[in-house]
């Protein structure tokens, strides 16, 4: 083989190489050690080639230096040129047959009719181009809307002063309104647009008259000196607790940072309280409540009405029947955790790994001081959902007696133990009703028998969400800053918050093409591009050779 062929080869294959390394870079948008390694041995086998042919270079750009120049710089203003108007008009052309990369007619519609300027911060990291990607294409098309963005990781300054902890939350403001998002789908991002420039805001009523939590208090724990300097507990041992309330003033101006309305109601002052309330949080009842009052309260859960339940161990409420008709049992134990627990309390289970559920996604280690057990009802109840998202580790127990901390076998119950579920009702409909009757069992009800339909179940009128957990104290002003605490409280009230979508986008379906072709296509596609496509460039090119041979 000639010298200029073999460098040749290298050329081209070192040019080959480079151009699939610059294109894997575009498709991936993002470098890696392989990548890097191979664009390296590209450069290489390029100045291989070059240095091996450069007297054949010299000698072809002497002879067509003109030719080379003018054909390199009319590629080059054909390419400025292109890049100049995308650039400035932001030509976007979606080729897929799904529209994966265009906006939803209502997204379109809604940014048309959009009156308040809306300011987004979103914090990211690199795995959420595609996030980033649908923010812009939105802001393209409304002046209103402008978006920045930041990694968390490298301006956490930024980060802490918009009460951000992780990736992936998007900050909305409009006017004097502000709210987090933490989903990335476009139904999420334009419903949270819709929620931020609406007059109204969202109220979160906190339930007063039982000795519950105040949220307007700035009350914490005293504790006793101790050998640990700081020990206390909140199920065993009690006395360490001097205060009979725990503040929420802490997570009550977290809600109101995320513009929501936080306000207290007496279900004693009549049927009228809970009107306005998008949220309802029951923080900790030292009283169990009238009969008056869960009946006032279930009927506003049966309209639609959406609650957080946080009921320490111990403490009959008198909202144990109102929780079995969402199939929520409130076990009559403690949660005693020897091995993963927080501090030297071992009554306060730490939680480190949680069930899937936007709830507790990117959720940090969490710990409940004194916190009962919770667990599903024997038989679904018809229309219901519960779902546990937070469970304390196999290590943990639940301690019915609490005046000691010692595992009974056949009495305790072993871990892991359920700290909080999320349940969802809906009204029933003509087919549940059916499929009860016939003894069949509905889509959600597979893993347990269904119970019959009672008059709680008909009079539900509205569809609803709450969340049960079994602690109060995780939220006060003692621990609310720790950890993933006070994330947990607010990823909850916003999950019960967000329960009405105002508008619906349906989700795009990434699919692979199909072609449905019969046996005979398929033979004939073989022989087409596996042997004759290939063999006639191959006998052009044996004759070509040949000719000049």
């Amino acid at each position: 083989m000639k010298r200029y062929a073999l460098f040749g080869f290298v050329l081209l294959a070192g040019v080959a190489l480079l151009l699939v390394c610059i294109a894997m870079a575009l498709i991936t948008l993002q470098g890696s050690t392989l990548l890097l390694g191979l664009a390296l041995v590209a450069g290489l086998l390029v100045l291989a080639g070059v240095l091996g042919l450069r007297a054949d270079l010299a000698l072809l750009l002497r002879r067509r230096r003109i030719e080379i120049a003018a054909f390199t710089l009319g590629a080059l203003c054909v390419i400025g040129a292109l890049g100049h108007l995308v650039g400035r008009t932001g030509i976007r052309i979606d080729m897929t047959e799904a529209g994966l990369h265009s906006l939803a007619e209502q997204t379109l519609a809604i940014l048309e009719r959009l009156d308040k300027p809306v300011h987004v911060v979103f914090f990211h990291d690199q795995l959420m181009l595609e996030t980033v990607e649908l923010y812009e294409r939105m802001a393209a098309r409304s002046e209103l809307l402008t978006v920045e963005f930041h990694d968390p990781t490298l301006n956490p300054a930024q980060a802490r002063l918009l009460g951000v902890r992780f990736a992936g939350t998007a900050v909305l403001s409009s006017e004097d309104r502000r709210l987090q998002e933490h989903g990335g789908t476009e139904e999420d991002i334009v419903n949270a647009i819709v929620r931020v420039t609406r007059a109204s805001r969202q109220s979160v009523c906190f339930l007063d008259g039982h000795n519950e939590a105040d949220p307007f208090s700035m009350e914490s724990h005293d504790h006793t000196e101790s050998s640990g300097g700081a020990d206390h507990s909140h199920g065993l041992g009690a006395t360490y607790v001097l205060h009979d309330r725990h503040g929420l003033a802490k997570a009550r101006s977290a809600l109101e940072t995320l513009s929501y309305v936080a306000r207290l109601v007496n279900l004693t002052r009549g049927g009228d309280e809970l009107d306005g309330c998008t949220v309802l949080v029951v923080a900790g009842p030292k009283v169990a409540l009238l009969a008056d009052e869960v009946q006032q309260l279930s009927d506003w859960l049966a309209a639609g009405g959406n609650a957080l339940f946080m009921l320490d161990p111990f403490v009959r409420t008198g909202l144990e029947p109102l929780l079995l008709e969402y199939g929520v049992v409130l076990d009559e134990s403690i949660v005693i955790d020897p091995a993963s627990h927080y501090w030297t309390d071992v009554s306060a289970p730490a939680v480190t790994r949680y069930n899937n559920h936007q709830v507790t996604r990117d959720l940090p280690l969490t710990f409940f001081p004194g916190a009962r057990s919770l667990s599903p009802t024997a038989q679904r109840i018809p229309g219901t959902n519960v779902t546990p998202v937070v469970n304390s580790s196999p290590t943990s127990y639940a301690e019915s007696n609490p005046d000691r901390a010692s595992f009974e076998p056949g009495q305790d119950r072993k871990g892991p133990l359920t700290l909080m579920v999320l349940a969802s009702r809906r009204p029933l409909e003509e087919r549940d009703a059916t499929a009860i009757q016939l003894g069949g069992a509905t889509e959600q009800s597979s893993a347990a028998p269904v119970a019959p339909v009672n008059d709680a179940n008909r009079r539900v009128t509205g569809s609803s969400r709450i969340a049960v957990i079994g602690d109060s104290d995780f939220a006060s002003n003692s621990f609310f800053h720790f950890l993933g605490n006070g994330n947990l409280f607010l990823n909850a009230v916003n999950y019960l918050a967000a329960q009405e979508r105002l508008i619906g986008i349906e989700p795009r379906i990434r699919e692979l093409p199909q072609l449905s072709i019969t046996n005979r296509q398929l033979k004939g596609t073989f022989l087409l591009s596996m042997l004759l496509v290939p063999g006639v460039l191959s006998v052009i090119g044996v004759a070509v050779w040949w000719g000049q041979r």
